[in-house]
C-alpha cells in the first residue's frame, strides 16, 4: 500500500467465541481500518470494544451499512444468517468475507454464492485451515516435486473437547444442537485442505457415529477420499477422545504425506518433516506463529482476501470454489447414510 492510497473501510458482524480472532487479525493489516461491528448481546459488546478499541457499534447491521458505506463486511455469525445478511451487503455493492459453514444446506450456499456473484462484489468464505503455515509448506513440498507423485495423504484428529454432560459449553455450545456436527463443523475443514493440496476428488466412502449421547450430531468418523490423480486421502477423526499432546487446537492433528520419494509429517506442535527414501527424517525451515488461531491462519485468510481486493487477483476459497468442497461434505453424509462409496458430482458453474 502508497503512502496516498486509503485504507480499505471495514465492518464486522458478530461478537462470538471465534470472532476475536478476526477482530484481532484486522488489526495487524495495515491495508484496512474496521470502523464499526454489530451484535446485540450488551456483554459481548462490551468485551469486543474494551478490546479492540472499534469506534461504533450497531445493533442492526443494515443500518451499520447504511451509516458506515465500507468497502467490506467481515460476516462471523451462525450459517442461519449468512444468505440475508450477504443480500443485503451485496444489493449495497459491499465486498464479503463470510465465516463457514456457509449456510444450513448445499441448496441454500448455492443460492447464496449465485446471487452474490449477480451483484458483481468480491466474495470469500473464511475458510482458514489452508492457510495455517505447515500445510503452505506441505503445498510447497507437493508442488516442487520433492516426494515425486503423491500416493495418499492421512490426517488424525482427536480434540477431546466433547466427552461428559457438559460438551462444548465452555467454547461452543450450539454444537450441541447440531443435527450435524463432525463432518458439517470440523470435518468440511480438511475436505478443503485435501482438495487444495491435491486437487479434486471423485468419490468418498464414510463411516460416521456419535459417541456422546448428549449431543445431537456425529462426533467421530473415518472419511476417505479417492482423488482424481489416484491419490488416497484418509481423514480419522472424533471429537471425543483425548490426545496425547497438550493443544489439540493447534495443529488439529497429526498428519503424513506420503510419494513416490518419500513422506512428509507435520506434528501436532507444528514441526514439518520430509524423509527421503533410504534417508533420515529432517526438519523443514520454517517457524510457524503461535500467535491467533492455529498457526494465525485468520490472519492469513484476511491476509489473502485484502491482497485480492486490492489485486483484483481471485479468492483461493472464492463461492463458486468453495461450492466444491460442500458438495464433497454432501457426498460424505450420503455415503455414510447408505453405507456405500459416493461419487462426487459438481454442478455447472461450480469452481468456475
Amino acid at each position: 500500500m502508497t503512502a496516498q492510497q486509503p485504507r480499505l473501510k471495514g465492518v464486522c458482524i458478530g461478537a462470538g467465541y471465534f470472532s476475536q480472532y478476526h477482530y484481532d487479525a484486522w488489526q495487524r493489516i495495515p491495508e484496512v481500518e474496521i470502523t464499526a461491528f454489530c451484535s446485540r448481546d450488551p456483554g459481548r459488546i462490551r468485551a469486543i470494544q474494551e478490546r479492540f478499541h472499534i469506534p461504533r457499534v450497531y445493533h442492526d447491521y443494515r443500518e451499520m451499512f447504511d451509516q458506515e458505506k465500507p468497502d467490506f463486511v467481515d460476516i462471523i455469525t451462525p450459517p442461519p444468517t449468512h444468505l440475508e445478511m450477504c443480500r443485503e451487503a451485496a444489493r449495497r455493492g459491499i465486498h464479503i468475507i463470510c465465516q463457514k459453514p456457509l449456510a444450513p444446506t448445499l441448496e441454500e450456499a448455492k443460492t447464496l454464492v449465485a446471487e452474490v456473484s449477480r451483484s458483481g462484489v468480491r466474495f470469500m468464505v473464511h475458510e482458514n485451515f489452508r492457510f495455517q503455515p505447515w500445510y503452505r509448506q506441505i503445498k510447497r513440498i507437493i508442488n516442487e516435486g520433492i516426494l515425486g507423485h503423491i500416493f495418499s495423504i492421512y490426517i488424525q484428529t482427536r480434540m477431546g473437547d466433547g466427552w461428559g454432560e457438559n460438551a462444548y459449553l465452555d467454547r461452543q455450545p450450539y454444537f450441541r444442537h447440531y443435527p450435524r456436527l463432525l463432518i458439517y463443523e470440523t470435518g468440511v475443514h480438511f475436505i478443503d485442505t485435501f482438495r487444495f493440496l491435491l486437487g479434486e476428488i471423485r468419490r468418498v466412502t464414510a463411516w460416521l457415529r456419535r459417541l456422546n449421547p448428549v449431543i445431537a450430531g456425529e462426533d467421530c468418523g473415518l472419511v476417505v477420499c479417492e482423488f482424481h490423480s489416484g491419490a488416497i486421502g484418509v481423514w480419522d477423526a472424533n471429537r471425543y477422545n483425548e490426545p496425547n499432546y497438550s493443544n489439540p487446537r493447534y495443529t488439529f492433528g497429526q498428519t503424513l504425506v506420503e510419494g513416490e520419494k518419500g513422506s512428509a509429517r507435520v506434528y501436532p506442535d507444528g514441526r514439518v518433516t520430509v524423509q527421503l527414501l533410504g534417508g533420515l527424517e529432517e526438519n523443514v525451515d520454517y517457524d510457524p506463529p503461535r500467535h491467533g488461531f492455529a498457526g494465525d491462519c485468520c490472519y492469513a485468510a484476511q491476509k489473502h482476501f485484502v491482497e485480492g481486493l486490492l489485486t483484483g487477483e481471485t479468492f483461493e476459497t472464492n463461492g463458486w470454489d468453495y461450492l466444491k468442497t460442500l458438495t464433497v461434505q454432501e457426498a460424505v453424509y450420503q455415503s455414510a447414510a447408505t453405507g456405500k462409496p459416493s461419487d462426487v458430482f459438481y454442478s455447472e458453474g461450480e469452481g468456475q
